[in-house]
């Protein structure tokens, strides 16, 4: 499904293959041999959305941009990357032939280098930095500028460096925080997305966008992906084979 948002219409190349039940909406671009698959959910909000060339988003995974008059978040993936599935990327930068695996989240303000895997389950927090070609572990959490990598069961620490609401929300601390956190979004949400309308197809979002005279209409979309999703399963098993062999070393010392 396609959505423009106040005026902001999605530009997705004609090469593009975007499955029925993907989400696309506002200042998104989405670049050429683009694959985005079922479930997938791209959204600007106040923020613009760029997805580079050859990259794979999966199904369910989330990207989102956000701001508002105080801070903006947008967001950019680069070429030939690949989004893993229930993956969560909001406001922050990849750079190109990046591997965000399933059930990964990265947060407002962080910037991943090129060539970086950011492994199942990890987390890299809000403003950190990730040096190209580095790996957060499964289940790891990066914090920082430069990034310091952190053991699952030292998340509490991470969690005391933080000061997410007036980072994310520009809110000074307190008890109510929180609720004050979730009015203001909503108000901004609400505001954001009143006039939202959705738009029938790829040739429609192009047609609204006012294509140059003479521009040839969309092919047929379509895409194989099954080479990129089996190389994504091969990371995933060499990832787990890494784990088991780290647990048995720790084990027999």
């Amino acid at each position: 499904m396609i959505f423009t948002s106040g005026t902001k219409k999605p530009k997705i190349h004609s090469s593009a293959y975007v499955a029925p039940t993907a989400t696309v909406s506002g200042d998104v671009t989405i670049g050429a041999s683009c694959a985005i698959l079922h479930g997938a959910v791209i959204v600007a909000e106040g923020a613009p959305v760029t997805v580079g060339a050859d990259t794979v988003v999966m199904e369910n995974a989330v990207l989102k941009a956000s701001g508002g008059t105080a801070v903006r978040f947008p967001l950019s993936i680069g070429k030939s990357c690949l989004i893993g599935p229930h993956a969560y990327v909001v406001g922050a930068g990849i750079g190109d032939g990046c591997f965000v695996a399933s059930g990964a989240r990265v947060f407002n303000g962080a910037k991943i280098g090129t060539a970086c895997t950011v492994a199942a389950g990890a987390i890299v927090h809000v403003g950190t930095q990730i040096a190209p070609g580095s790996t957060v572990p499964m289940q790891h959490v990066a914090h920082g500028n430069p990034a310091t990598i952190y053991a699952p069961e030292k998340s509490r620490e991470v969690h005391e460096k933080l000061d997410f609401y007036a980072d994310v929300f520009n809110l000074e601390p307190g008890d109510d925080v929180r609720a004050r956190a979730a009015e203001t979004y909503a108000r901004f949400l609400r505001k954001t997305h009143a006039q939202d309308a959705r738009l029938d197809d790829h040739r429609t979002a192009r047609a609204a966008a006012a294509p140059r005279r003479g521009e040839e209409p969309p092919p047929t979309q379509s895409a194989d992906v099954g080479k990129v999703v089996d190389v994504m399963m091969l990371e995933l098993e060499e990832m787990e084979r890494r784990r088991e062999e780290a647990i048995r070393r720790q084990k027999g010392k």
